[in-house]
């Protein structure tokens, strides 16, 4: 009885098993592509995907030696093309109904998080704009002060009980930080995270065993797989039932969030004052039930609902790894660390605005500085909706010796573009480009110009219409966490130089003890209090 049934599934598996391994043997002979050099795919099926995931630098290393555009393979050897010359970079942002996400990325981003803002393209894209605005981040500055300063009180606590010196994991901890505030701040909604009392809060449990277990890398790419591949959505593979939880509590907590948020503003009558509420989720909700708003434009409950968990997971990992990246610099610059602490002595308040925040130069050029050689976010995916051709800045070599001034891209081909590769191009940034070194934005390499970044000369948080909505929220909190911690903080190596590297999940990098093999992502440092004559 049961191999009547397993034999016509296992059947059904081969076959479409061996229809992608048709297509995609047909697309490599025929791919005008295929005469680009590149390396060596060790696996059919998982391509150059494992060691990519296994090694953060790799493709650094495949960029030396095959320059700026070259080709690998991607999971079930789906070939994707590597570049970052800007010329071509600057025609895939400028033309982004051409280049849009994939259909699989656009699948897996759902599954994870909801059909939020990461998930849709063209004018969806242009419904799901939430209220990031240079005033809203004003407003909402407070939050992330009051938030630094309460895990500041703490980390003072510990240092002072363990005689003012105390190795503390500084990412498990911010990863808290950030997530109260993206509660506080987004939706007005109370996480408490970094006051647990003992009870571990649910939803950091579940983001810390998806994205920082030692299964993470594991998870995503079965999720990935079957992004790829739906028939595998059938079949019961590892990180399923994590995958599962983490959506139904993201649901659960958005409905709930937005059904509160909804009902205090119908109740206020007060226009400007939204209810008293001063989160983003009450600005956008506000926008959205407005009747001057047209009917195409509005947002259903669902799509809002389907924000939160893409703010839950953008708004908190991704600026607790940035600023951790902050801290591990600092430790290794004492210089750097010194100077910055001298220059947030000067504002006389514990509690500054957005504006003393961002009137803080060496403040700026440290943010800019781990933003550009420690992106959190190391690359990003586009997929050619039609045949096109890229523009090169410099001729390109192929196999036989035959030099291109641009490259064809066939509907369909993957492009990878590499945005910490381009935050740290030698010829843009000099020969000291992978080092932390705030100075350099005192003036800004020439070359630079030519990146199409959101912000500050980089590709940080990409550029054209599917830039980080984000950036401002994120950059602002990171100036209130270094502000904080620095004045009250010295911080310093707690492992030997070189033993903190990153490790990536799919496009994003943090920190990790790299000879802590198995123990997932994290930052040990030796905390101190700052002299009290130097505060």
């Amino acid at each position: 009885m049961i191999s009547h049934i397993l034999l016509p599934v296992a059947a059904t598996f081969l076959c479409y098993a061996l229809y992608h391994a048709v297509q995609v043997i047909y697309r490599d002979l025929t791919s005008p592509l295929r005469h680009v050099v590149g390396p060596k795919s060790p696996s059919f099926i998982l391509g150059n995907f494992k060691e990519m995931a296994d090694d953060a630098r790799l493709t650094a290393k495949w960029r030396e030696q095959f320059g700026a555009n070259f080709v690998f393979k991607g999971l079930f050897s789906i070939s994707e093309l590597h570049t970052s010359d800007l010329k071509a970079i600057n025609h895939i942002v400028n033309n982004s109904s051409v280049y849009r996400k994939a259909a699989f990325t656009r699948d897996s981003s759902t599954r994870l998080l909801g059909k939020g803002i990461l998930a849709v393209e063209l004018d969806d894209h242009k419904r799901h704009n939430p209220a990031f605005g240079v005033a809203q981040i004003r407003v909402v500055t407070e939050v992330f002060v009051e938030k630094a300063m309460q895990l500041r009180d703490i980390w003072a606590r510990q240092v002072t009980q363990e005689n003012n010196e105390s190795r503390i994991e500084v990412l498990s901890w911010l990863r808290r930080m950030t997530l109260d505030v993206i509660g506080q701040a987004g939706f007005d909604y109370q996480f408490d995270t970094l006051e647990t009392k003992g009870k571990p809060n649910e939803l950091d449990e579940v983001f810390t065993e998806m994205f920082h277990s030692p299964h993470a890398k594991t998870y995503n790419a079965f999720r990935l797989a079957q992004s790829i591949v739906p028939i595998l959505k059938l079949l019961p593979v590892p990180g399923s039932q994590v995958l599962q939880t983490a959506r139904t509590k993201m649901q659960s907590i958005g409905s709930r969030i937005v059904s509160n948020s909804k009902a205090a503003i119908k109740a206020s009558q007060d226009d400007k004052s939204l209810g008293g509420r001063r989160d983003l989720l009450a600005i956008l909700l506000k926008a959205n039930l407005s009747t001057n708003l047209p009917e195409s434009q509005r947002l259903s409950d669902a799509e809002v609902i389907a924000q939160l968990p893409t703010f839950f997971f953008a708004g908190h990992e991704t600026t607790s790894a940035a600023t951790s990246w902050a801290l591990h610099a600092l430790s290794l610059n004492t210089g750097a660390q010194t100077k910055l602490r001298e220059e947030l002595q000067t504002i006389s308040t514990d509690n500054p605005t957005m504006d003393e925040l961002n009137s803080l130069p060496y403040l700026e050029m440290v943010v800019r500085e781990t933003m550009r050689v420690h992106a959190p976010a190391v690359f990003t995916q586009r997929m050619a909706m039609e045949d096109d051709v890229l523009p090169l800045s410099k001729p390109y070599v192929d196999k036989y010796g035959k030099s291109h001034d641009s490259l064809p891209i066939p509907k369909g081909h993957m492009i990878h573009i590499p945005i910490l590769a381009v935050n740290t191009d030698k010829e843009i940034w000099g020969e000291d480009a992978n080092e932390f070194r705030p100075e350099r934005w005192e003036q800004v390499p020439e070359a630079a110009s030519a990146i199409p970044g959101a912000w500050a000369n980089l590709l940080t948080f990409f550029a054209g219409p599917h830039n980080c909505i984000g950036f401002r929220f994120s950059l602002v909190e990171m100036k209130a966490l270094l502000f904080t911690l620095i004045r009250a903080f010295e911080f310093e190596p707690a492992v030997p130089k070189g033993a903190i590297g990153p490790v990536t999940l799919g496009l994003l990098q943090r920190p990790t003890v790299l000879t802590e093999a198995g123990k997932g992502s994290g930052l040990p440092l030796i905390v101190k209090p700052v002299n009290a004559q130097g505060i």
